[in-house]
């Protein structure tokens, strides 16, 4: 629990403590006539000053004593009240000055508007308190509100799902056998937290690198599964297949909403609260559940009379619920701003920094990157692309040139590799970035800015490049300019290399690992002749 405490200077009097000691001086006469010495002077002028100042305690806390009421200059606030120190006399006392603490029913008898005010003030500061950690970055708000939306209306899904369920295998009938019952739901279970293993330990570092898509594909999956129980009462000799494939597929989103929930609540704690944040979350999750759970009580309510139209009410508000929750899912992604660096974010940073001289934001990365459907990105020009050479998709000389220009100092290499056959156009390759065993956060950096380089001086020559690429090979003119090419952006990487990662740290991105996927984290060894 935090508490502010604000120091305002005031004209009263200031108290010193009445419990300090007055110290005791031994004077001896002395018999000699010798002036004082300047020590002597000292000393004497200190204990003078020091008597005044305890007798100027004594009168203040004598006057403070015959005073009603001294305020200090001390003012707390805390939970949206706000309160001040004052000493009656006998004793010190915290009052609040807002009034907020006194309030009481009295209030509307006196004043009903006051006392509405003030009620609202004190029951918004409370539902604040339960609800958002205290600091946080400005998006949190708009991300807990889309939060709301979603799962309120997931969870009275999950409500009418089970219901589904429970007609499906009889449960309430006097036909229904118990032990078919429970072995069907326990088979169902189990094969789900086996699938949940599978995934988990397939997919882990995707939950880092691609964690906005990762989400939302895994929230799709599991509004699919919802309509897949909602099915089961339809075809009740099928529950067991049904079941099993919709718990499957909840277990998977399980695994990311655990595996993606703590980068996503780290990326909203400014001042290290990780805890508060992720215990406020927990909070707001039980508490939009519970009343998404009363939205799926009403309606059983409404329709309790009838049991055609309460067998089909999940049909119909399914596809409206799911619509509103996914839409809840996809607007709240948009207010996490991962500061993480991956290798797509590092190479959107850096072409804002070469093409426009300066370092994006996390939220302006965020904007851009957006949730990264596969099929939203467009095929860029010359893509960069991390990880081991493909025999059968680099240009070979060029490749075979490269790696013999190797040195035991270089930690990565950079080549052209082709995407298609029969390639004739610049547009038809691809840049790789061949990481070493042994580098560091700071090779990946300098690999990606200098094969960010690299693109942009194809790109600006391009009509001399497309030449080149005519043919299924570089001739040797064309890899000395290749080579050239190379020499100078590495120059240019270790001119601008330290700036970028001043601006980049001053911004707030973290820059001491960079997240790479399974496939980028590829390595190779250095082997000398």
């Amino acid at each position: 629990m935090q508490v502010k405490v604000y120091a305002y200077s005031s004209s009263a009097s200031h108290l010193h403590s009445p419990w300090t000691p007055i110290r005791k001086l031994n004077i001896r006469p002395k018999t000699s006539l010798k002036p004082l010495t300047l020590s002597n002077s000292l000393k004497a002028s200190s204990f003078n000053n020091e008597f005044q100042e305890e007798e100027k305690l004594k009168l203040n806390l004598n006057n403070s004593s015959n005073e009603e009421k001294v305020s200090l200059p001390v003012v707390i606030r805390h939970s949206g009240t706000v309160s001040r120190y004052f000493w009656d006399g006998n004793d010190l006392k915290l009052v609040s000055v807002d009034g907020i603490n006194a309030f009481s029913l009295s209030d509307f008898s006196l004043d009903f508007g006051d006392g509405v005010r003030k009620l609202s003030r004190l029951c918004g500061s409370a539902v604040r308190d339960l609800f958002l950690p205290r600091e946080v970055t400005e998006n949190y708000l708009g991300y807990v509100k889309w939060k709301f939306l979603h799962r309120v209306f997931s969870s009275a899904l999950q409500v009418l799902a089970t219901q589904a369920m429970f007609r499906a295998i009889g449960i309430g009938k006097s036909r229904s056998l118990a032990s078919a019952a429970a072995l069907n739901w326990v088979l169902k279970d189990g094969l789900g937290r086996l699938s949940r293993c599978i995934y988990t330990a397939t997919l882990a570092s995707a939950f880092d690198t691609n964690l906005k898509r990762v989400r939302f594909s895994t929230s799709v999956i599991f509004s699919l599964s919802i309509g897949v129980e909602l099915l089961t009462p339809v075809f009740p000799e099928h529950f067991l297949l049904l079941a099993t494939i919709a718990n499957i597929a909840k277990q998977i989103s399980l695994a990311c909403y655990l595996a993606t929930g703590t980068a996503v609540h780290r990326s909203f704690a400014i001042a290290d609260n990780l805890g508060e944040v992720s215990a406020k979350a927990q909070i707001q999750t039980v508490c939009f559940d519970n009343l998404g759970l009363m939205l799926a009580a009403v309606l059983n309510i409404l329709f309790k009379n009838n049991q055609r139209l309460q067998a089909a009410l999940p049909f119909v508000v399914y596809p409206i619920f799911s619509a509103i929750d996914l839409f809840g899912i996809y607007q709240g992604l948009k207010y996490v701003h991962l500061q993480t660096l991956t290798k797509d974010r590092l190479e959107m940073i850096i072409n804002t920094w070469i093409n426009l001289g300066y370092v994006p934001s996390p939220a302006e990365v965020s904007k851009e990157e957006g949730i990264d459907f596969f099929w939203s990105k467009g095929r860029e020009i010359l893509p960069i692309r991390i990880g081991c050479l493909n025999p059968k998709s680099q240009i070979q000389k060029l490749s075979m040139m490269t790696m013999r220009s190797l040195n035991d100092e270089d930690f990565y290499f950079i080549c052209m590799e082709s995407l298609t056959k029969g390639f004739k156009k610049i547009g038809d390759h691809g840049i790789l970035l061949c990481l070493r065993e042994g580098a560091g956060t700071s090779d990946v950096t300098m690999g990606l800015l200098q094969a960010c380089y690299i693109r942009n001086g194809l790109l600006l020559n391009r009509i001399s490049w497309e030449n080149n690429f005519e043919g299924s090979d570089f001739s040797d003119s064309n890899i000395r300019q290749w080579l050239n090419l190379k020499e100078e952006s590495k120059q240019s990487v270790r001119v601008n290399l330290d700036l970028l990662n001043e601006q980049m740290s001053r911004l707030g991105w973290a820059c001491k690992n960079i997240l790479l996927s399974t496939l980028e984290q590829a390595r190779y060894s250095f082997v000398a002749n």
